[in-house]
């Protein structure tokens, strides 16, 4: 018995690759603005970044023309929608990277790419307005589309000579960010565990102190107290992820492990940051060691992301009817777990663009 394929969409948690090249880039290029690198290794994580977002957007696309969803109902779905704003964010990124050589046109991209941000986190919130979502759908990918939109709205726009705009952006994140934390955490502590696929979204609950952090000091250029206290924000949220350690440790690899890399880049980039303006003693070797981390950390990730998409075939083990989603040795695309509650998540095996 053979097993039949039916065309769908790719899962939008894809999209975390950009998302993490384009942090990795991040902390490459604030360690070589504190050490006084050369740029090279800065430049190919861009590059890298940049590739991976046009090859995400245009594989999107070109399976949504032979897909027998639409991109609408992925954008609708309470687990995959909020992570289609990594499509305006990444971009934000990319546009901003380029202030060194076009400013201009930097500044142009940002711009537009802020708008699109801006643009889909308001229809997401007039869809969500309408009632109807179900607190167990809520997870840590809630934070994407107005939190990271706003706060890396404010370091892009402040990157790029848009002082006004970067003030209003981080004052959007900085809402949203008390208001999603409230949210997600009633989810988290008082509703059942979340499946296991989602368990690294988690990990974006670091996020939002370190890229606030990176954008207040964007815009004010200092290391006033309000710099201070989300710095202190940012390691009570590391201490907490250091302590999940052993809870992820368990957990089987699929491509949602893509949510650990820009959260844990974030951080380091701003505590780089840190350490470049303090200049404390020994600094350079903190500098060097989370640059390596980070890049081992998404090094290892990519890898295991390949065997995912070209798994090793064992021909004497391959059974005759296709086994569950949750032990194939196949990728396979999004299933529904929970069908009372509505909960699409992916599987141990997902597939890749």
């Amino acid at each position: 018995m053979t097993l039949k394929r039916t065309t769908t969409r790719f899962p939008l948690n894809t999209l975390a690759i950009a998302f993490g090249l384009a942090g990795l880039a991040n902390v490459w290029t604030a360690a070589t603005a504190a050490l006084n690198l050369t740029p090279v290794f800065a430049v190919i994580a861009w590059l890298l970044a940049l590739a991976a977002w046009v090859w995400l957007i245009v594989a999107h696309l070109d399976r949504g023309r032979r897909s027998t969803s639409t991109l609408r109902s992925q954008l609708r779905d309470p687990i995959q929608g909020p992570i289609a704003a990594l499509v305006p964010v990444v971009g934000m990124l990319l546009a901003a990277a380029l202030r060194v050589v076009w400013l201009d046109t930097a500044r142009i991209l940002v711009v537009v790419f802020i708008c699109l941000t801006a643009a889909f986190a308001a229809w997401l919130l007039s869809t969500w307005l309408r009632g109807g979502l179900e607190i167990d759908a809520v997870h840590g990918g809630y934070f994407l589309p107005t939190v990271a939109g706003g706060f890396i709205a404010a370091i892009t726009a402040a990157e790029v000579g848009l002082p006004a705009v970067a003030v209003g952006a981080f004052a959007v994140g900085a809402f949203f960010w008390a208001v999603m934390f409230a949210l997600i955490g009633a989810r988290l502590m008082f509703r059942p565990p979340l499946p296991t696929p989602l368990v690294p979204t988690l990990a974006i609950f670091v996020a939002p102190p370190a890229v606030a952090g990176t954008a207040w000091y964007s815009i004010v250029g200092a290391t006033d107290p309000i710099a201070v206290g989300l710095a202190g924000l940012t390691i009570l949220m590391l201490l907490v992820q250091l302590s999940l350690i052993p809870f992820y440790r368990r957990l089987p690899f699929s491509l949602g492990f893509w949510s650990f890399t820009f959260p844990f880049a974030a951080v380091a980039a701003d505590g780089i940051g840190w350490l470049a303006r303090l200049h404390p003693w020994g600094w350079p070797v903190p500098v060097i060691v989370s640059t390596a981390i980070i890049t081992a950390l998404v090094a290892a990730i990519a890898i295991k992301s390949i065997r995912l998409r070209f798994p090793e075939h064992h021909p004497t083990d391959t059974p005759a009817v296709a086994p569950a989603p949750t032990g194939s040795s196949m990728p396979s695309l999004a299933v529904d777990v929970a069908a009372s509650t509505r909960l699409a998540v992916m599987p141990q095996r997902e597939q890749i663009p």
